[in-house]
């Protein structure tokens, strides 16, 4: 009886708290929500990092003609893959792996201590031990790049509609055809956002950070999208302003720094209505690397039916021309390292084919490349 009783007592009271919580949180809901829209940009820079990071003293790796491979999350976070990559490109001209920390999707990929990352929580830790990674392919003589997309960025957007690209039709974050939030280039928290990342991953180790969606959108519906801070200015403008601020926080850094940009950039004078400029970037960027993948340029381009079958005499086109434009660039500091397709389509990209590909940005008089195949199945390792 006594028992019952007790336990009687017990649930009252758990229903008690119960109560007082679900009261405390319905009234208090205004402020809770308001504190959790608040994010705390800390001017330290390094507080945000653990105390094992701050105590790695690094200098800027010597310069060299990088030739590397794309490698997602997923491949760089299983020891037998990385294993057997290191093992593909011995003997080999290759010497380095472009590695993502923040996908596509704009998840954080590693155990980010960036507070805003943390308070947002943003992140799904793929790759369990970035250190010992980067050890890994350093004891190996790989230089090490991390891969960082910007504006595309479904999870922020999701976290911070408000700093998102908006939709005039429907009042909510614009998304891309694929579904894809994309963060507004003209609002500068995403900017400090972006740039904490970066210079936590040269913290880290990483020999350089490789920024991709460093733009506008380019598909959906276009009309529909609406900016907070875009009035009286031009995406190009913001563009630039954007590539002088990352400039500005990260060139001080161990690292280097690098942007991808469309391959038609290379040729083109305006901005594409992306904001992306190849003069703009060169003073602002140790690397550009226009995406100059043959599969990807119109029917007709050069006068080719299909430029997919033409790697050499588009890329060493397009190349040409951006490395002129950048030799009249006024306090120039990038050297172009493009991207290069590993991959099929429009043609079957055998090992001559890759081949052509680096003899024209070699002929171009371009410094290194990078290899792009989205699911790194990788079957030649070029000598070139």
């Amino acid at each position: 009886m006594i028992k019952k009783i007790s336990q009687i007592c017990l649930n009252v009271v758990l229903l008690g708290c119960i109560a007082v919580t679900v009261f405390y949180l319905f009234t208090q809901r205004t402020t809770i929500l308001a504190q959790a829209d608040q994010l705390i940009f800390n001017n330290n820079r390094e507080s945000s990092l653990n105390v094992e990071i701050k105590k790695v003293k690094r200098e800027k790796p010597a310069e060299r003609e990088v030739r590397a491979l794309y490698l997602t999350a997923n491949t760089a976070s299983q020891d037998n893959r990385i294993a057997k990559i290191i093992e593909f490109m011995k003997g080999s001209a290759l010497n380095a792996v472009v590695i993502d920390i923040k996908s596509y999707s704009g998840k954080i990929v590693y155990d980010s201590q960036v507070p805003q990352v943390i308070q947002l929580q943003t992140k799904q830790v793929i790759i369990k031990d970035i250190p010992a990674l980067i050890q890994k392919l350093h004891d190996n003589d790989i230089y090490v790049i991390a891969r960082q997309t910007v504006f595309q960025d479904l999870e922020l957007s999701g976290k911070k509609p408000s700093w998102a690209v908006q939709n005039k039709v429907t009042g909510g974050v614009w998304h891309d055809k694929n579904g894809l939030g994309w963060m507004d280039p003209s609002v500068e928290e995403v900017w400090q956002y972006n740039s904490e990342i970066a210079r936590e991953a040269i913290l880290l180790g990483f020999d350089e950070v490789n920024f991709d969606y460093i733009r506008f959108p380019s598909d959906g519906d276009l009309t529909t999208m609406a900016f907070h801070n875009l009035a009286g200015r031009t995406k190009r403008g913001v563009m630039k302003s954007f590539f002088e601020y990352l400039s500005g926080e990260l060139k001080d850094q161990p690292g280097y720094m690098s942007v991808d940009l469309f391959g038609l950039t290379s040729v083109r004078l305006d901005d594409m209505n992306i904001g992306q400029n190849i003069e703009d970037a060169g003073p602002n960027f140790d690397y550009i690397c226009p995406m100059v993948y043959p599969s990807h340029y119109p029917t007709k381009y050069m006068g080719f039916v299909n430029p997919a079958d033409h790697p050499y005499e588009i890329i060493n086109h397009d190349l040409t021309i951006a490395n002129e434009r950048l030799a009249h660039v006024a306090n120039n500091r990038a050297k172009i390292r493009p991207w290069l397709q590993d991959f099929n389509m429009g043609a079957v990209y055998t090992p001559a084919m890759l081949d052509l590909e680096i003899k024209a940005q070699k002929d171009s008089g371009s410094f290194g490349y990078l290899l792009w195949n989205a699911g790194n199945v990788y079957t030649y390792a070029p000598k070139l």
